[in-house]
């Protein structure tokens, strides 16, 4: 009986919660991420024309940045936005539209902002009623792995063969791209989700001693062994694996994976994996552990606010976006001013992989060439203009997709914490595996399942439920 009343303990402050941050929604994954990305990892859209195959991909991209001929383009397009760090944000992105009008004034740009709770139904509405937007910023599942495999988004192999879009890191570029071959996203920002840990109640519990705060790093016995010290101090809320819906998911299969060095998926990304011993062993580790609790009233944005106002010790829900938020109180502390301090995910091998957030743009086929023109103007003006792509990615609040773009945050306030994570956290990030067939479905069986295992049931039964209703919806297509 314990059990059953621990794993519920009463989280109820959550559902009369604000959301905090939408990185962990996702995106991603999130990305959460979640914003995540809270944190999936995890909206935006608009592009630019069609860069005409060029022998010479340096002309291409001096082209599509700015020729009479595409400074000539008169079109209206839609470009409708997840809440991407600030691309959620309005005067912000009215101000990369108004940078954008300065050298292409006929194109007109028309916002819709989205969110990770109604976001997706809105799109798919959109596209039963032929009113897909133009442009959707958003992440490889949901513009490769469900819009792109549909049939649904225009091809943007050119965009890549500009000089500029030959520089993006390859392990992004394959993330964009479908098995045919086709890219249906055309990347503009990246980040690594963490976890997070309030540092003023891990020292009052003594538990520090169990970290390694310099390098951000800890195994799985010693995460364990900080968790119950925490919880023996008196904190009987720790952390939660919350699974009330899909917001932040990347976070508790993160924790999950990590603890025995498992996987999620193959590497082939065609099937799930998660029903494997050493997942198992994890969720019946993270299920016994006192001060982890399974909670179904809560999602990773709710699970960050309860972070934030001290009823958690830590969250799963993290990353670069979060530890520089200040909308409640001094950026990296709590509401009560407790430090933050941002952690990897714990392993029993000491490699961590984290889940990664990709966003981008992708372009919807409405069947109009001159919008799919203005579009991937848009798109490639924004990511690949010089004098723009830096003002685009810090728009993210994320980091940049090609090693060339560097000094993002050069002097702003923010520019150390960037840099911890560009040195600590993003090194770590691990498969891109979000682009399975199946994933939205997938996404739902995994937070159901948490749910069953959270109310008492038998974890290997959950989990091999899990993955067979996963591989089925992978397989649907075949």
């Amino acid at each position: 009986m314990k059990k059953m009343s621990k794993k519920f303990l009463a989280l109820g402050l959550s559902l009369i919660m604000v959301l905090s941050m939408a990185a962990c929604g996702n995106s991603s994954d999130s990305q959460q991420p979640a914003s995540q990305p809270a944190q999936e990892s995890e909206p935006a859209k608009e592009e630019t024309p069609e860069a005409a195959p060029s022998e010479d991909a340096s002309d291409a991209e001096a082209e599509s940045t700015g020729d009479a001929a595409g400074a000539d383009q008169n079109a209206s397009i839609t470009l409708w936005t997840y809440p991407i760090g600030n691309w959620g944000d309005s005067a912000t992105v009215d101000s990369l539209i108004a940078s954008f009008n300065q050298q292409y004034p006929g194109i007109s740009v028309t916002v819709e902002y989205l969110d990770y709770t109604n976001g997706d139904d809105q799109v798919n509405t959109a596209i039963e009623g032929g009113q897909a937007p133009d442009i959707v910023m958003e992440g490889p599942e949901r513009l490769v792995a469900n819009w792109g495999s549909r049939g649904l988004m225009v091809d943007l192999s050119d965009l890549f063969a500009t000089e500029a879009g030959g520089e993006i890191y390859d392990s992004v570029e394959s993330a964009c791209k479908s098995p045919d071959g086709k890219y249906y996203e055309y990347p503009l920002c990246m980040v690594a989700h963490c976890m997070a840990i309030n540092q003023t109640m891990f020292e009052a519990a003594d538990a520090m001693q169990y970290l390694d705060a310099e390098n951000h790093t800890w195994t799985t016995e010693n995460f364990l062994k900080a968790v119950q010290a925490v919880y023996d101090s008196g904190q009987e809320n720790v952390a939660a694996i919350y699974c009330s819906g899909q917001g932040g998911d990347q976070g508790t299969r993160a924790i999950i994976n990590n603890l025995y060095s498992s996987t999620f998926t193959n590497a082939e990304h065609t099937a799930y994996t998660a029903d494997t011993p050493e997942n198992i062993k994890a969720l019946e580790t993270l299920y016994a552990q006192d001060g982890i609790n399974f909670d179904a009233s809560i999602n990773g944005g709710e699970e960050i606010t309860l972070f934030r106002n001290g009823t958690l010790a830590m969250s799963f829900c993290w990353n670069a976006a979060q530890q520089t938020n200040a909308d409640n109180s001094a950026a990296g502390t709590t509401n009560n001013g407790d430090t933050i301090l941002p952690m990897l995910f714990p392993s029993d091998d000491g490699k961590t992989e984290l889940c990664g957030g990709i966003w981008g743009f992708g372009v919807f086929d409405n069947g109009d060439q001159a919008k799919i023109d203005a579009a991937k103007t848009f798109i490639d003006f924004i990511c690949n203009n010089p004098d723009q792509v830096k003002e685009s990615v810090k728009a993210s609040t994320y980091f940049p997709v090609r090693p060339t773009l560097t000094g993002i945050y050069d002097g702003m306030e923010i520019a150390d914490t960037m840099d911890v994570f560009s040195t600590y956290f993003m090194p770590s990030m691990g498969d891109y595996y979000q682009v399975v067939p199946g994933w939205a479905e997938a996404r739902t069986e995994w937070w159901n399942m948490l749910q069953r295992i959270g109310t008492g049931g038998d974890v290997a039964t959950e989990v091999s439920t899990f993955v067979t209703n996963a591989n089925t919806a992978a397989n649907a297509g075949n």
